[in-house]
């Protein structure tokens, strides 16, 4: 059986990858960090002498929603630089032969706002409340291309999903990401019997989001056939929504009745951040969990995991 190693593999993404039912094919490897720090360039290296992976998922990185990326740029830049760096640069080195790097659209320039397509990115200035963290993934994305330039046989690929949520995700306020921080927020006010939930910002600006499950399919599809994949390729379902409609949506599927108040002097991010899925429908696939299914399942595992 072929062996599978996944950075990140008890994180969001890679645990919606172990827990997809097509993983069955693949005898994964997703040493937790206590067992092999990325950010150890020497210790990676030998790891991957010693178990010579067929694939490699690379889904590691230190995320978190503005406020994280805000307090803390330079650990944003300098850890998943590091990480990037010394990923690509040894499975070069030890010859792995198939390679998926995800990325993520905070790569693409502030100012185009919707159909982001790959060949935009690095044509404009990026966000500035998450940059850092942006360059890194940019330059883990020209590694892989550079080293695909130097070796054509190389099945190395770059996926950019769009903004994900799902089971696994962090709902801690001070690190997670927009729709698990909404769903902890507007559970928390059921809970406490509050009447008002504050949104950042006017609640205009608009996001994407898919299921990290749905990436988890894309992902093992890609695995499948690595040749057919673009060598930069989007990954979402192509359509938006309001951040109030998102609080919406939420507050439908959590049982909270109150009402939504705004702080307009809190930071928002880029005011609109839609991806170009033409690339994903050529290669023939879409997500398929809809939206208030997602974040139905999504708060039952928020649920269970409460003491």
């Amino acid at each position: 059986m072929a062996r599978l190693f996944v950075t990140g593999g008890h994180g969001m993404v890679g645990s919606n990858l172990r827990a997809h039912p097509g993983i069955a094919a693949w005898q994964v490897l997703a040493p937790a960090r206590a067992e092999l720090d990325l950010c150890d360039a020497v210790a990676l290296r030998d790891w991957l002498a010693r178990h010579r992976p067929d694939a490699v998922v690379h889904a590691a990185g230190v995320v978190g929603g503005i406020q994280a990326n805000m307090a803390e740029p330079l650990r944003y830049l300098a850890e998943n630089a590091r990480i990037g760096l010394n990923l690509i640069t040894a499975c070069r080195e030890i010859g792995v032969p198939v390679l998926l790097n995800l990325s993520s659209s905070c790569v693409y320039p502030r100012d185009l706002h919707r159909d982001l397509a790959e060949e935009q990115i690095l044509t404009g200035p990026l966000e500035p409340s998450n940059e850092g963290y942006a360059l890194a993934k940019i330059m883990a994305m020209r590694l892989v291309d550079h080293a695909c330039r130097e070796n054509p046989a190389l099945q190395w690929r770059t996926l950019i999903p769009c903004n994900l949520y799902g089971p696994f995700d962090t709902f801690d306020p001070g690190r997670s990401h927009l729709l698990p921080a909404i769903i902890h927020k507007i559970h928390r006010a059921r809970i406490e019997g509050r009447d008002r939930v504050e949104i950042w910002g006017d609640g205009q600006a608009r996001r994407e989001f898919m299921h990290a499950g749905d990436l988890a399919d894309a992902i093992l599809r890609a695995l499948a056939d690595p040749s057919a994949v673009p060598a930069v390729m989007n990954v979402g379902p192509g359509v938006d929504h309001a951040i109030e409609d998102y609080y919406r949506i939420v507050a439908g599927v959590v049982g909270w009745q109150g009402r939504f108040v705004h702080d307009l002097g809190k930071p928002v991010g880029m005011r609109r951040k839609l991806l170009s899925v033409a690339r994903q429908a050529a290669w023939g696939w879409a997500p398929r969990i809809g939206l208030a299914e997602g974040i139905a399942a999504t708060y039952a595992w928020y649920l269970e995991q409460q003491p």
